[in-house]
């Protein structure tokens, strides 16, 4: 298949998508907007909501011109959790997602899916647990016999949560999960103790503190190794399209580069608020504190070290940590499941 005619058969497949996904796509106004994927769309899978800053670097991709730079429009299609995306994914709808290397790590080592990962951007959690004060959840022991709000049945969040668990030599099976919303207006539920905790985004964590004195939160990374974020494709699509990735890839890129060079977020906040409005990204405290946090997790905290770039040692260590824990089966060459050929080559 031609890399046009890929371009064409993802965007006249996004349709597919179940659920009544939301769609963006570069003609879009904001999150909520339609667009459609015309001839030279590719169409990118969301496993978040697209109203929240966690999607800073597709959305800056778009709003930046960013992709268009490389050659590509992308429509940002919502699906509902990373088991939902992965489906997709494997169905031919889009070629592209972002997931959990849990994730990966799980669906390749157990049933063998084509998935591959092809840029790392999260090199720390970029999940949050937010609790109430009353009834804290500062470590491992706290969630023993509590109820966990996750966004989906299976999903990364949910292993996080069993990670946390399995990490300190507890029984995952003793704290329930139960789904739930994503928003801040879930944190009532943590009030009236209908649930102990959710797991949210850095942004949904950030707001939920500014409005509630009575809310903490917990951030999984301390205990956990393995709950990064990576961008994946299949080895069908790398083989016969590896251009339409390229693009994406590079286009990713250089919206993490963007932030990365803007200090104090006003150039690139300014960009994304001319196509954009949500909640978070229209609170100017709550925006550049999530931005700076998430900065921090792109970076691994260095700012030097190259962007999307997945190191082996870390790969591997994840899947050891999920091996042990009995999340990943065991066995696998977990090296294969990584490729930095797709990143500039300046990055790869």
């Amino acid at each position: 298949m031609s890399r046009r005619a890929f371009l064409r058969r993802s965007a006249m497949a996004t349709a597919a998508v179940a659920a009544g996904p939301t769609l963006l796509s570069a003609c879009g106004s904001s999150p909520a907007a339609g667009g459609g994927g015309g001839e030279g769309a590719m169409t990118f899978l969301s496993l978040l909501p697209l109203e929240t800053l966690s999607m800073s670097p597709e959305l800056l991709a778009v709003a930046g011109g960013h992709f268009a730079k490389h050659g590509v429009e992308v429509e940002l299609q919502a699906v509902k959790g990373s088991p939902q995306a992965m489906q997709t994914l494997l169905s031919g709808v889009g070629p592209v997602s972002r997931i959990g290397q849990i994730d990966v790590m799980t669906a390749v080592a157990e049933s063998k899916q084509p998935i591959v990962n092809i840029g790392t951007l999260s090199r720390g959690s970029s999940l949050r647990i937010v609790y109430s004060k009353n009834d804290p959840l500062e470590k491992p022991e706290d969630f023993v016999g509590k109820t966990i709000g996750v966004p989906s049945e299976g999903g990364t969040s949910s292993k996080v949560v069993s990670l946390v668990l399995a990490n300190a030599g507890l029984d995952p099976a003793k704290t329930q999960q139960q789904v739930t919303g994503l928003t801040p207006g879930t944190f009532t539920l943590v009030q009236q103790g209908r649930i102990a905790g959710y797991a949210v985004s850095i942004d949904t964590a950030n707001i939920v503190q500014s409005q509630h004195d009575d809310a903490g939160v917990f951030d999984p990374g301390t205990v956990v190794k393995a709950d990064t974020q990576v961008y994946v494709s299949t080895r069908e699509v790398m083989k016969n399209n590896p251009e339409a990735l390229k693009g994406f890839m590079a286009g990713i890129h250089d919206a993490l580069a963007a932030y990365v060079a803007d200090e104090n977020f006003d150039k690139t906040l300014a960009t994304l608020r001319e196509k954009y409005s949500f909640a978070t990204l229209d609170d100017d405290t709550i925006a550049r504190k999530s931005l700076g946090e998430m900065r921090e997790i792109w970076t691994g905290g260095d700012p030097d070290q190259p962007l999307l770039v997945t190191d082996e040692s870390a790969w591997l260590a994840g899947y050891e940590e999920l091996t042990k824990a009995g999340i990943a089966k065991p066995g696998g060459d977990a090296t294969s499941w990584f490729d930095n050929s797709m990143l500039p080559e300046s990055q790869a």
